[in-house]
């Protein structure tokens, strides 16, 4: 195996550096929410208010992945054999269920606000949502930068909801301030609200997905069989289990009936590379089987180490 310490240190920097950027746009994040919370109290702005939950949704997002960079670069150790990735997918799953509680609010203040209308101050509104807006540019284009992962990427696409949630605030301030319709303003809370709602279906789906130990998305059982069987001297697969460990880490168990337990070095190593190269999938356990003959009952579990992975990501299934 080759020297696995350049890659190491090459991950650790990429999870130190995109750990820096998510908690700088955390911080302007989290800073605008907050001030967009007070313009709404002080101009009665339901908008202003429900794009405030918006940004602090997006902020918990951001806290959420800043956490997730910082702790996936700590090493795994003998009670964590896969680290603490997973930890990420829990706190998403909180996230989630809180997320659902902003939207019940929103949306029953919004229903009041559409039966006893109330004055808003359409011009503070305005200006206080264009500010949002170029703030959400700047952390939008901080994140974009670093967009290199899925955790990152990922926080940029909560960002970007957010900047369609100033453009409503601002929708709203202006149709007040030139206008006087102030049922605009309840009317935009419930499509901010629509938005937090769809975001966080999402986010609760492919959370329960990783804890139920799902099929990783856009992988399919019969393909990766079909792989496996397709490599020399295979004769069958069983007992094939693919699942997530956190985002952007597979794992893989399988039974591999072989023709000759000697060829079984050679194919493993083809295992391995077919495996990593075409499915992204590093953490692999196989059980080698030899097919009839005296080597029957023979049976030999083999880890399978991705390079610059810790030893202590041993795991047998």
């Amino acid at each position: 195996m080759d020297n696995p310490h350049p890659h190491s240190h090459h991950a650790h920097g990429n999870a130190s550096r995109g750990s820096r950027v998510l908690l700088i746009a955390l911080v302007v994040t989290l800073g605008y929410a907050a001030v967009e919370a007070g313009g709404g109290i002080a101009f009665n702005s339901l908008a202003l208010l429900s794009d405030a939950g918006h940004m602090l949704s997006d902020a918990l997002a951001l806290g959420l992945a800043a956490f997730a960079a910082w702790l996936g670069a700590r090493p795994a150790g003998t009670r964590h054999s896969y680290g603490f990735a997973r930890a990420e997918v829990v706190a998403a799953f909180v996230n989630s269920l809180a997320l659902l509680l902003v939207v019940i609010f929103i949306a029953v203040e919004a229903v009041g606000r559409l039966l006893d209308p109330q004055p808003v101050a359409g011009l503070g509104v305005m200006l206080i949502a264009v500010i949002g807006l170029v703030v959400n540019l700047g952390v939008a284009f901080i994140i974009g930068r670093e967009a290199h992962d899925l955790n990152t990427r990922a926080a940029l696409l909560h960002v970007v909801g957010d900047l369609v949630g100033s453009v409503a605030a601002i929708t709203a301030g202006a149709v007040i301030y030139f206008t006087g319709w102030q049922p605009i303003d309840p009317l935009l809370s419930i499509v901010i609200a629509i938005l937090i709602l769809g975001s966080t279906i999402r986010l609760l789906r492919d959370t329960l997905h990783v804890l139920m130990e799902g099929v990783p998305r856009g992988l399919h059982m019969e393909e990766v069989a079909g792989a496996l069987k397709e490599l020399e001297g295979v004769r069958a697969v069983h007992d094939l289990h693919v699942w997530t460990i956190s985002s952007g880490q597979a794992a893989l168990s399988a039974h591999v009936e072989l023709d000759d337990l000697a060829r079984w070095p050679a194919m493993l190593e083809n295992a391995r590379r077919m495996l990593q190269g075409r499915f992204g999938i590093a953490h692999v356990t196989l059980q080698p089987e030899q097919t009839g003959g005296i080597n029957a009952n023979y049976r030999a579990r083999v880890q399978i180490v991705p390079q610059g992975a810790s030893h202590g990501h041993g795991h047998d299934r």
